[in-house]
Protein backbone atom coordinates (compact mmCIF):
# COMPACT_ATOMS: atom_id res chain seq x y z
CA UNK A 1 0.00 0.00 0.00
CA UNK A 2 1.40 3.39 -0.90
CA UNK A 3 2.63 5.51 1.99
CA UNK A 4 3.27 8.98 0.59
CA UNK A 5 2.89 11.08 -2.51
CA UNK A 6 5.64 13.50 -1.56
CA UNK A 7 7.36 13.84 1.76
CA UNK A 8 6.82 17.12 3.59
CA UNK A 9 9.54 18.25 5.99
CA UNK A 10 7.08 18.70 8.86
CA UNK A 11 5.02 15.57 8.10
CA UNK A 12 4.87 12.66 10.55
CA UNK A 13 6.90 9.57 9.69
CA UNK A 14 5.42 7.55 6.85
CA UNK A 15 3.58 4.37 7.77
CA UNK A 16 2.04 1.70 5.62
CA UNK A 17 -1.17 2.93 4.06
CA UNK A 18 -0.61 6.56 5.10
CA UNK A 19 -0.11 9.63 2.92
CA UNK A 20 1.86 12.18 4.91
CA UNK A 21 1.83 15.10 2.49
CA UNK A 22 -1.57 16.07 1.14
CA UNK A 23 -2.19 19.50 -0.44
CA UNK A 24 -5.38 19.36 -2.54
CA UNK A 25 -5.69 23.16 -2.70
CA UNK A 26 -2.30 23.33 -4.46
CA UNK A 27 -3.38 23.22 -8.11
CA UNK A 28 -0.15 21.63 -9.33
CA UNK A 29 -0.29 18.93 -6.67
CA UNK A 30 -3.97 18.30 -7.40
CA UNK A 31 -3.49 17.87 -11.13
CA UNK A 32 -0.33 15.77 -10.93
CA UNK A 33 -1.39 13.22 -8.33
CA UNK A 34 -4.05 14.44 -5.92
CA UNK A 35 -7.10 14.12 -8.16
CA UNK A 36 -6.33 10.51 -9.10
CA UNK A 37 -5.82 9.45 -5.49
CA UNK A 38 -8.91 11.31 -4.30
CA UNK A 39 -11.12 9.69 -6.93
CA UNK A 40 -9.85 6.21 -6.10
CA UNK A 41 -10.62 6.71 -2.42
CA UNK A 42 -14.00 8.21 -3.23
CA UNK A 43 -15.03 5.16 -5.30
CA UNK A 44 -14.36 2.63 -2.55
CA UNK A 45 -15.66 4.92 0.16
CA UNK A 46 -18.95 5.15 -1.74
CA UNK A 47 -19.15 1.36 -2.00
CA UNK A 48 -18.61 0.79 1.73
CA UNK A 49 -21.04 3.55 2.66
CA UNK A 50 -23.58 2.27 0.11
CA UNK A 51 -23.53 -1.19 1.69
CA UNK A 52 -23.76 0.38 5.14
CA UNK A 53 -27.01 2.12 4.18
CA UNK A 54 -28.37 -1.11 2.71
CA UNK A 55 -27.68 -3.06 5.89
CA UNK A 56 -28.95 -0.19 8.04
CA UNK A 57 -32.33 -0.18 6.30
CA UNK A 58 -32.57 -3.92 5.59
CA UNK A 59 -35.36 -4.38 8.14
CA UNK A 60 -37.58 -2.07 6.07
CA UNK A 61 -37.86 -4.75 3.38
CA UNK A 62 -37.89 -7.74 5.76
CA UNK A 63 -40.63 -6.64 8.20
CA UNK A 64 -43.55 -6.63 5.69
CA UNK A 65 -42.91 -10.36 5.08
CA UNK A 66 -42.65 -11.51 8.70
CA UNK A 67 -46.37 -12.10 9.24
CA UNK A 68 -46.58 -14.36 6.18
CA UNK A 69 -43.45 -16.15 7.41
CA UNK A 70 -45.22 -17.14 10.61
CA UNK A 71 -43.89 -14.52 13.03
CA UNK A 72 -46.69 -13.29 15.27
CA UNK A 73 -45.33 -9.78 15.82
CA UNK A 74 -47.69 -6.85 16.29
CA UNK A 75 -47.63 -3.75 14.09
CA UNK A 76 -46.07 -1.84 16.99
CA UNK A 77 -43.29 -4.42 17.24
CA UNK A 78 -42.66 -4.18 13.50
CA UNK A 79 -42.33 -0.40 13.71
CA UNK A 80 -39.85 -0.88 16.55
CA UNK A 81 -37.80 -3.22 14.36
CA UNK A 82 -37.47 -0.45 11.76
CA UNK A 83 -36.80 2.19 14.42
CA UNK A 84 -34.08 0.44 16.45
CA UNK A 85 -31.44 0.40 13.67
CA UNK A 86 -32.25 4.06 13.00
CA UNK A 87 -31.65 5.03 16.63
CA UNK A 88 -28.46 3.02 17.06
CA UNK A 89 -27.05 4.14 13.71
CA UNK A 90 -27.66 7.78 14.60
CA UNK A 91 -25.83 7.46 17.93
CA UNK A 92 -22.91 5.59 16.35
CA UNK A 93 -22.24 8.42 13.91
CA UNK A 94 -20.40 10.39 16.60
CA UNK A 95 -17.79 7.73 17.44
CA UNK A 96 -17.55 6.74 13.79
CA UNK A 97 -16.55 10.30 12.88
CA UNK A 98 -13.97 10.40 15.66
CA UNK A 99 -12.62 7.03 14.52
CA UNK A 100 -11.39 8.52 11.23
CA UNK A 101 -9.29 11.05 13.14
CA UNK A 102 -7.93 8.38 15.48
CA UNK A 103 -7.39 5.37 13.20
CA UNK A 104 -7.37 6.81 9.67
CA UNK A 105 -10.00 6.76 6.93
CA UNK A 106 -8.77 3.62 5.17
CA UNK A 107 -8.35 1.67 8.38
CA UNK A 108 -11.77 2.59 9.68
CA UNK A 109 -13.46 1.85 6.34
CA UNK A 110 -12.06 -1.68 6.59
CA UNK A 111 -13.34 -2.09 10.15
CA UNK A 112 -16.75 -0.57 9.43
CA UNK A 113 -17.25 -2.88 6.42
CA UNK A 114 -16.26 -5.97 8.43
CA UNK A 115 -18.73 -4.98 11.15
CA UNK A 116 -21.56 -5.32 8.61
CA UNK A 117 -21.02 -9.08 8.72
CA UNK A 118 -22.49 -9.14 12.24
CA UNK A 119 -26.03 -7.85 11.50
CA UNK A 120 -26.31 -9.71 8.20
CA UNK A 121 -25.33 -13.02 9.80
CA UNK A 122 -27.68 -12.44 12.74
CA UNK A 123 -30.61 -11.51 10.51
CA UNK A 124 -30.04 -14.54 8.29
CA UNK A 125 -30.25 -16.69 11.42
CA UNK A 126 -33.36 -14.91 12.75
CA UNK A 127 -35.44 -15.34 9.60
CA UNK A 128 -34.54 -19.02 9.26
CA UNK A 129 -36.94 -20.17 12.00
CA UNK A 130 -40.41 -18.78 12.94
CA UNK A 131 -39.66 -19.80 16.53
CA UNK A 132 -36.92 -17.15 16.75
CA UNK A 133 -37.89 -14.88 19.67
CA UNK A 134 -38.56 -11.20 19.13
CA UNK A 135 -35.59 -10.16 21.26
CA UNK A 136 -33.24 -11.83 18.79
CA UNK A 137 -34.64 -9.64 16.01
CA UNK A 138 -34.08 -6.62 18.25
CA UNK A 139 -30.45 -7.62 18.77
CA UNK A 140 -30.04 -7.97 15.00
CA UNK A 141 -31.63 -4.53 14.62
CA UNK A 142 -29.19 -3.03 17.13
CA UNK A 143 -26.21 -4.38 15.20
CA UNK A 144 -27.77 -3.18 11.91
CA UNK A 145 -27.09 0.26 13.35
CA UNK A 146 -23.43 -0.33 12.46
CA UNK A 147 -24.40 0.49 8.89
CA UNK A 148 -25.81 3.86 9.92
CA UNK A 149 -22.50 4.99 11.35
CA UNK A 150 -20.70 4.50 8.03
CA UNK A 151 -22.08 7.71 6.54
CA UNK A 152 -20.44 9.96 9.14
CA UNK A 153 -17.01 8.35 8.94
CA UNK A 154 -17.11 8.24 5.14
CA UNK A 155 -18.09 11.90 4.81
CA UNK A 156 -15.50 13.01 7.36
CA UNK A 157 -12.81 11.06 5.52
CA UNK A 158 -13.67 12.27 2.00
CA UNK A 159 -13.89 15.91 3.16
CA UNK A 160 -10.08 15.86 3.56
CA UNK A 161 -9.34 14.50 0.09
CA UNK A 162 -10.87 17.29 -1.99
CA UNK A 163 -10.08 21.01 -2.39
CA UNK A 164 -12.70 23.54 -1.36
CA UNK A 165 -13.83 24.19 -4.93
CA UNK A 166 -14.65 20.49 -5.49
CA UNK A 167 -15.68 19.46 -1.98
CA UNK A 168 -19.38 20.14 -2.43
CA UNK A 169 -19.60 17.91 -5.49
CA UNK A 170 -17.46 15.19 -3.91
CA UNK A 171 -19.49 15.11 -0.71
CA UNK A 172 -22.66 15.12 -2.78
CA UNK A 173 -21.53 12.11 -4.82
CA UNK A 174 -20.34 10.31 -1.69
CA UNK A 175 -23.61 10.97 0.14
CA UNK A 176 -25.79 10.12 -2.85
CA UNK A 177 -23.91 6.90 -3.52
CA UNK A 178 -24.42 5.91 0.10
CA UNK A 179 -28.06 6.96 0.22
CA UNK A 180 -28.83 4.88 -2.87
CA UNK A 181 -28.02 1.87 -0.71
CA UNK A 182 -31.50 2.30 0.76
CA UNK A 183 -33.25 1.99 -2.59
CA UNK A 184 -30.84 -0.77 -3.65
CA UNK A 185 -31.89 -3.08 -0.82
CA UNK A 186 -35.56 -2.20 -1.38
CA UNK A 187 -35.31 -2.86 -5.14
CA UNK A 188 -33.06 -5.91 -5.06
CA UNK A 189 -34.41 -7.36 -1.81
CA UNK A 190 -37.83 -8.40 -3.20
CA UNK A 191 -36.11 -9.90 -6.26
CA UNK A 192 -33.67 -12.10 -4.36
CA UNK A 193 -36.33 -13.01 -1.80
CA UNK A 194 -38.12 -14.91 -4.56
CA UNK A 195 -35.07 -16.96 -5.60
CA UNK A 196 -34.59 -20.53 -4.37
CA UNK A 197 -30.81 -20.40 -4.05
CA UNK A 198 -30.01 -22.04 -0.72
CA UNK A 199 -32.09 -23.20 2.23
CA UNK A 200 -35.82 -23.69 2.68
CA UNK A 201 -38.54 -21.11 2.00
CA UNK A 202 -39.88 -19.13 4.95
CA UNK A 203 -43.41 -18.86 3.54
CA UNK A 204 -45.52 -17.89 0.56
CA UNK A 205 -46.95 -14.58 -0.62
CA UNK A 206 -50.68 -13.93 -1.13
CA UNK A 207 -50.14 -14.93 -4.77
CA UNK A 208 -48.73 -18.28 -3.65
CA UNK A 209 -45.08 -17.60 -4.48
CA UNK A 210 -42.46 -18.97 -2.09
CA UNK A 211 -40.06 -16.47 -0.52
CA UNK A 212 -36.61 -16.85 1.00
CA UNK A 213 -35.91 -14.02 3.43
CA UNK A 214 -32.42 -15.22 4.31
CA UNK A 215 -31.24 -14.43 0.75
CA UNK A 216 -31.19 -10.70 1.52
CA UNK A 217 -28.81 -10.64 4.51
CA UNK A 218 -26.60 -13.36 3.01
CA UNK A 219 -26.11 -11.38 -0.21
CA UNK A 220 -25.09 -8.25 1.66
CA UNK A 221 -22.81 -10.27 3.94
CA UNK A 222 -20.78 -11.33 0.89
CA UNK A 223 -20.73 -7.76 -0.45
CA UNK A 224 -19.52 -6.44 2.92
CA UNK A 225 -16.54 -8.80 2.86
CA UNK A 226 -15.74 -7.62 -0.68
CA UNK A 227 -15.92 -3.95 0.39
CA UNK A 228 -13.58 -4.57 3.32
CA UNK A 229 -11.07 -6.27 1.01
CA UNK A 230 -11.16 -3.43 -1.52
CA UNK A 231 -10.80 -0.79 1.19
CA UNK A 232 -7.70 -2.63 2.40
CA UNK A 233 -6.39 -2.95 -1.14
CA UNK A 234 -7.15 0.43 -2.68
CA UNK A 235 -7.71 3.15 -0.06
CA UNK A 236 -5.36 5.47 1.83
CA UNK A 237 -5.11 7.11 5.23
CA UNK A 238 -4.31 10.83 5.34
CA UNK A 239 -1.97 12.03 8.06
CA UNK A 240 -3.67 15.44 7.94
CA UNK A 241 -6.88 13.86 9.23
CA UNK A 242 -5.22 12.70 12.45
CA UNK A 243 -6.81 14.78 15.19
CA UNK A 244 -6.89 14.07 18.94
CA UNK A 245 -10.38 13.82 20.38
CA UNK A 246 -9.82 16.98 22.44
CA UNK A 247 -9.07 18.92 19.25
CA UNK A 248 -12.49 17.98 17.85
CA UNK A 249 -14.42 19.39 20.80
CA UNK A 250 -14.24 23.08 19.71
CA UNK A 251 -16.78 22.22 17.00
CA UNK A 252 -19.34 21.76 19.77
CA UNK A 253 -18.84 25.36 20.88
CA UNK A 254 -19.84 26.70 17.46
CA UNK A 255 -23.51 27.81 17.41
CA UNK A 256 -23.69 26.88 13.74
CA UNK A 257 -23.01 23.23 14.62
CA UNK A 258 -26.20 23.07 16.66
CA UNK A 259 -28.36 25.11 14.30
CA UNK A 260 -27.34 22.96 11.35
CA UNK A 261 -27.95 19.85 13.49
CA UNK A 262 -31.55 20.89 14.06
CA UNK A 263 -32.06 21.68 10.38
CA UNK A 264 -30.59 18.31 9.47
CA UNK A 265 -33.24 16.64 11.61
CA UNK A 266 -35.77 17.99 9.14
CA UNK A 267 -33.76 17.12 6.02
CA UNK A 268 -31.85 13.88 6.48
CA UNK A 269 -34.10 12.81 9.35
CA UNK A 270 -37.00 12.96 6.93
CA UNK A 271 -35.16 11.05 4.23
CA UNK A 272 -34.03 8.17 6.43
CA UNK A 273 -37.20 8.08 8.55
CA UNK A 274 -39.48 7.79 5.53
CA UNK A 275 -37.07 5.30 3.93
CA UNK A 276 -37.34 3.00 6.94
CA UNK A 277 -41.12 3.36 7.32
CA UNK A 278 -42.43 3.74 3.75
CA UNK A 279 -42.91 0.02 2.91
CA UNK A 280 -44.72 -0.60 6.20
CA UNK A 281 -46.84 2.56 5.85
CA UNK A 282 -47.90 1.41 2.36
CA UNK A 283 -48.80 -2.00 3.78
CA UNK A 284 -50.92 -0.41 6.54
CA UNK A 285 -52.70 2.30 4.55
CA UNK A 286 -53.14 0.47 1.24
CA UNK A 287 -53.19 -3.25 2.18
CA UNK A 288 -54.51 -4.21 -1.25
CA UNK A 289 -51.31 -2.90 -2.86
CA UNK A 290 -48.77 -5.75 -3.06
CA UNK A 291 -45.89 -4.35 -5.14
CA UNK A 292 -43.79 -3.18 -2.20
CA UNK A 293 -40.73 -2.81 -4.43
CA UNK A 294 -42.22 0.50 -5.53
CA UNK A 295 -41.30 1.90 -2.09
CA UNK A 296 -37.67 1.87 -3.26
CA UNK A 297 -38.41 4.71 -5.69
CA UNK A 298 -38.65 7.13 -2.78
CA UNK A 299 -35.10 6.66 -1.44
CA UNK A 300 -33.84 6.50 -5.02
CA UNK A 301 -35.17 9.91 -6.05
CA UNK A 302 -34.12 11.36 -2.70
CA UNK A 303 -30.58 10.08 -3.18
CA UNK A 304 -30.33 11.36 -6.75
CA UNK A 305 -31.67 14.75 -5.68
CA UNK A 306 -28.97 15.20 -3.04
CA UNK A 307 -26.14 16.25 -5.41
CA UNK A 308 -28.60 18.62 -7.08
CA UNK A 309 -29.15 20.31 -3.73
CA UNK A 310 -25.39 20.68 -3.28
CA UNK A 311 -25.02 22.12 -6.78
CA UNK A 312 -27.84 24.60 -6.20
CA UNK A 313 -26.24 25.63 -2.89
CA UNK A 314 -22.92 26.21 -4.69
CA UNK A 315 -24.75 28.44 -7.15
CA UNK A 316 -27.24 30.36 -5.01
CA UNK A 317 -26.28 29.64 -1.36
CA UNK A 318 -27.73 26.98 0.86
CA UNK A 319 -30.31 28.91 2.88
CA UNK A 320 -32.79 29.80 0.09
CA UNK A 321 -32.64 26.26 -1.31
CA UNK A 322 -33.25 24.74 2.11
CA UNK A 323 -36.22 27.05 2.73
CA UNK A 324 -37.77 26.14 -0.60
CA UNK A 325 -37.31 22.46 0.19
CA UNK A 326 -38.98 22.71 3.61
CA UNK A 327 -41.96 24.52 2.08
CA UNK A 328 -42.32 21.84 -0.60
CA UNK A 329 -42.03 19.09 2.02
CA UNK A 330 -44.95 20.63 3.88
CA UNK A 331 -46.96 20.48 0.66
CA UNK A 332 -45.91 16.85 0.21
CA UNK A 333 -47.12 15.85 3.67
CA UNK A 334 -50.50 17.50 3.16
CA UNK A 335 -50.82 15.78 -0.24
CA UNK A 336 -50.02 12.39 1.33
CA UNK A 337 -52.68 12.98 4.00
CA UNK A 338 -55.21 13.80 1.28
CA UNK A 339 -54.26 10.63 -0.58
CA UNK A 340 -54.88 8.51 2.54
CA UNK A 341 -58.19 10.19 3.36
CA UNK A 342 -59.48 9.88 -0.23
CA UNK A 343 -58.03 6.37 -0.73
CA UNK A 344 -56.03 7.66 -3.69
CA UNK A 345 -52.80 5.70 -3.88
CA UNK A 346 -51.67 7.82 -6.85
CA UNK A 347 -51.90 11.06 -4.83
CA UNK A 348 -50.37 9.42 -1.75
CA UNK A 349 -47.43 8.03 -3.73
CA UNK A 350 -46.81 11.21 -5.76
CA UNK A 351 -46.80 13.25 -2.54
CA UNK A 352 -44.25 10.93 -0.96
CA UNK A 353 -42.08 11.23 -4.06
CA UNK A 354 -42.16 14.99 -3.55
CA UNK A 355 -41.21 14.48 0.10
CA UNK A 356 -38.27 12.25 -0.80
CA UNK A 357 -37.09 14.53 -3.62
CA UNK A 358 -37.11 17.69 -1.56
CA UNK A 359 -35.56 16.00 1.46
CA UNK A 360 -32.70 14.99 -0.85
CA UNK A 361 -32.34 18.54 -2.18
CA UNK A 362 -32.31 19.90 1.37
CA UNK A 363 -29.76 17.28 2.44
CA UNK A 364 -27.42 18.52 -0.26
CA UNK A 365 -27.93 22.21 0.45
CA UNK A 366 -27.49 21.95 4.22
CA UNK A 367 -24.48 19.64 4.03
CA UNK A 368 -22.76 21.86 1.46
CA UNK A 369 -23.17 24.79 3.81
CA UNK A 370 -21.30 23.16 6.69
CA UNK A 371 -17.72 23.24 5.30
CA UNK A 372 -18.43 26.66 3.80
CA UNK A 373 -19.37 27.99 7.23
CA UNK A 374 -16.16 26.88 8.92
CA UNK A 375 -14.00 28.01 6.01
CA UNK A 376 -15.65 31.44 6.07
CA UNK A 377 -15.21 31.73 9.83
CA UNK A 378 -11.52 30.90 9.48
CA UNK A 379 -11.15 33.49 6.70
CA UNK A 380 -12.95 36.13 8.79
CA UNK A 381 -10.63 35.54 11.73
CA UNK A 382 -7.62 35.83 9.43
CA UNK A 383 -8.84 39.14 8.03
CA UNK A 384 -10.07 37.68 4.77
CA UNK A 385 -6.93 35.78 3.77
CA UNK A 386 -7.02 32.21 5.04
CA UNK A 387 -3.68 30.57 5.72
CA UNK A 388 -2.90 26.92 5.04
CA UNK A 389 -2.88 26.18 8.76
CA UNK A 390 -6.23 27.92 9.21
CA UNK A 391 -7.68 25.98 6.28
CA UNK A 392 -6.56 22.68 7.83
CA UNK A 393 -8.05 23.73 11.15
CA UNK A 394 -11.34 24.55 9.43
CA UNK A 395 -11.36 21.13 7.78
CA UNK A 396 -10.83 19.44 11.12
CA UNK A 397 -13.65 21.42 12.69
CA UNK A 398 -15.83 20.54 9.70
CA UNK A 399 -15.07 16.84 10.04
CA UNK A 400 -15.90 16.91 13.76
CA UNK A 401 -19.08 18.93 13.21
CA UNK A 402 -20.22 16.58 10.44
CA UNK A 403 -20.32 13.71 12.91
CA UNK A 404 -22.49 15.54 15.41
CA UNK A 405 -24.75 17.06 12.76
CA UNK A 406 -25.27 13.77 10.94
CA UNK A 407 -25.93 11.96 14.24
CA UNK A 408 -28.49 14.44 15.51
CA UNK A 409 -30.09 14.68 12.09
CA UNK A 410 -30.46 10.91 11.86
CA UNK A 411 -32.36 10.95 15.15
CA UNK A 412 -35.12 12.68 13.20
CA UNK A 413 -35.65 9.39 11.38
CA UNK A 414 -36.21 7.65 14.70
CA UNK A 415 -38.75 10.35 15.57
CA UNK A 416 -40.63 9.76 12.31
CA UNK A 417 -40.82 6.01 12.91
CA UNK A 418 -42.01 6.53 16.46
CA UNK A 419 -44.53 9.10 15.28
CA UNK A 420 -46.02 6.59 12.86
CA UNK A 421 -46.03 3.87 15.53
CA UNK A 422 -47.69 5.98 18.23
CA UNK A 423 -50.29 7.44 15.86
CA UNK A 424 -51.19 4.00 14.54
CA UNK A 425 -51.44 2.54 18.06
CA UNK A 426 -53.66 5.29 19.39
CA UNK A 427 -55.84 6.11 16.38
CA UNK A 428 -55.37 3.24 13.92
CA UNK A 429 -54.05 5.71 11.36
CA UNK A 430 -50.73 7.39 10.54
CA UNK A 431 -52.46 10.67 9.60
CA UNK A 432 -52.03 12.39 13.02
CA UNK A 433 -48.29 11.77 12.80
CA UNK A 434 -48.18 13.36 9.37
CA UNK A 435 -49.91 16.49 10.61
CA UNK A 436 -47.19 16.72 13.26
CA UNK A 437 -44.54 16.38 10.55
CA UNK A 438 -46.13 19.22 8.57
CA UNK A 439 -45.99 21.48 11.65
CA UNK A 440 -42.34 20.53 12.15
CA UNK A 441 -41.44 21.62 8.61
CA UNK A 442 -42.95 25.01 9.32
CA UNK A 443 -40.71 25.31 12.39
CA UNK A 444 -37.60 24.24 10.46
CA UNK A 445 -38.44 26.74 7.73
CA UNK A 446 -38.73 29.56 10.27
CA UNK A 447 -35.44 28.59 11.95
CA UNK A 448 -33.57 28.47 8.65
CA UNK A 449 -34.96 31.84 7.59
CA UNK A 450 -34.16 33.50 10.91
CA UNK A 451 -30.63 32.17 11.29
CA UNK A 452 -29.47 32.36 7.70
CA UNK A 453 -31.75 33.46 4.92
CA UNK A 454 -32.79 36.88 6.21
CA UNK A 455 -29.15 37.98 6.12
CA UNK A 456 -27.87 36.10 3.07
CA UNK A 457 -30.74 36.07 0.59
CA UNK A 458 -28.47 36.74 -2.36
CA UNK A 459 -25.02 35.76 -1.10
CA UNK A 460 -23.12 32.63 -1.99
CA UNK A 461 -22.74 29.68 0.36
CA UNK A 462 -19.38 30.67 1.94
CA UNK A 463 -20.96 33.81 3.36
CA UNK A 464 -23.36 31.79 5.51
CA UNK A 465 -20.92 32.21 8.38
CA UNK A 466 -21.89 35.88 8.58
CA UNK A 467 -25.43 35.01 9.61
CA UNK A 468 -26.37 35.89 13.19
CA UNK A 469 -26.95 32.85 15.36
Amino acid sequence: MTATLTQATDAPPARKGWITDWRPDDEGFWRSAGRRVARRNLVWSVLAEHLGFSVWTMFSIITPYLAAAGYGFTTSQLFWLTAVPNLVGALLRIPYTAAVAVFGGRNWTIVSAVLLVVPTALLAYCVSDPATPYWMFVVAGVTAGFGGGNFASSMANISYFYPERHRGAALGVNAAGGNIGVSAVQFIGPLVIGLAVVGAAQGTTEEGRAFYLHNVPLLWLVLAVFAAFMAWRAMDNLAVSRTPIRAQLPALARPHTWVMSVLYIGTFGSFIGYSFAFPLVIKLTFPEFNALWIAALGPLVGSLARPVGGWLADRWAGAPITSLAFAAMGVGVIGAISGIETSSFALFFASFMLLFTMSGVANGSTYRSIPAIFQAEAAAKAGGEITEAAAIGAKRLTAAALGWISAIGALGGFGINQGFRIANEQTGSVVPAMWAFAASYAIFLALNWWCYQRTVLTTRAPNLAHAKV
